[in-house]
């Protein structure tokens, strides 16, 4: 080995640890990451209580509940948009039980479709407690002249409804109401893109090790 090859040797071999040791970590945050979800999966699907007396955000997100109550007659329209299925609005209403009033994400209309009226009487309501963020700087305001929101805001949606910052998402509900359809709180969305990433450095430190081979290569060519 020429003098000349030393630091191009050494260029190649840090840049190659530095990669691979960026592919590494993105395999423990995947390992992280699916721990994580797989927490979330199994507290969405565990046997549903009744609503606590005191909720609080950071513990009770995805809580399964289970309530007997009656819905209101306001509502909030949401719009959304659903892969292969397209634009629809997702019914957010009051509902009354136990002395309380919170909101239930019902599900999702077409967005051609006529709303369907609150059904009368008592209903018994299971879902799940969920805090969306889906606002941010780029989320219009609601169109008040249409009643149309672009995202769920628990604490603005509240103030609009008069109700306790509460929204469960519903799976079911007795009696249920089939023109609208329940949309389930679940993990997608979550984004879980750590093997991507890892795939992403791990390629990039086999180009940086066959680059400086053949950066060493050349280098050799010309001095013999």
């Amino acid at each position: 080995m020429t003098k000349r090859m030393i630091l191009p040797l050494l260029f190649g071999l840090i840049g190659c640890a530095i990669l691979v040791s960026l592919g590494t970590w993105q395999v423990k945050r995947l390992a992280w990451k699916e721990a994580i979800l797989s927490e979330i999966d199994a507290r969405i699907t565990a046997p549903a209580v009744a609503l606590p007396e005191s909720i609080d955000p950071d513990v009770d997100v995805y809580l399964p509940v289970q309530a007997q109550g009656t819905f209101g007659d306001d509502r909030i329209r949401v719009l959304v948009s659903q892969k292969k299925v397209g634009a629809g609005y997702r019914i957010i209403s009051p509902f009354t039980t136990n002395g309380r009033t919170i909101m239930v994400d019902r599900g999702v209309i077409p967005i051609a479709d006529e709303l369907p009226t609150s059904p009368t009487g008592s209903v018994e309501v299971t879902g799940n407690l969920h805090w969306p963020n889906e606002v941010d700087s780029y989320t219009p305001d609601p169109d008040t002249n249409r009643d149309i929101w672009f995202a769920r805001d628990v604490e603005q949606m509240a103030a609009k409804l008069g109700t306790d910052p509460v929204l469960l998402i519903l799976r079911s509900a007795t009696p249920a109401t089939p023109e609208i359809l329940p949309l389930p709180v679940s993990r997608f969305g979550i984004p879980n893109d750590h093997l991507s990433y890892a795939i992403t450095w791990f390629s990039l430190a086999t180009i940086w090790f066959v680059m400086t081979g053949i950066l060493l290569w050349r280098i050799r060519q010309r001095t013999v």
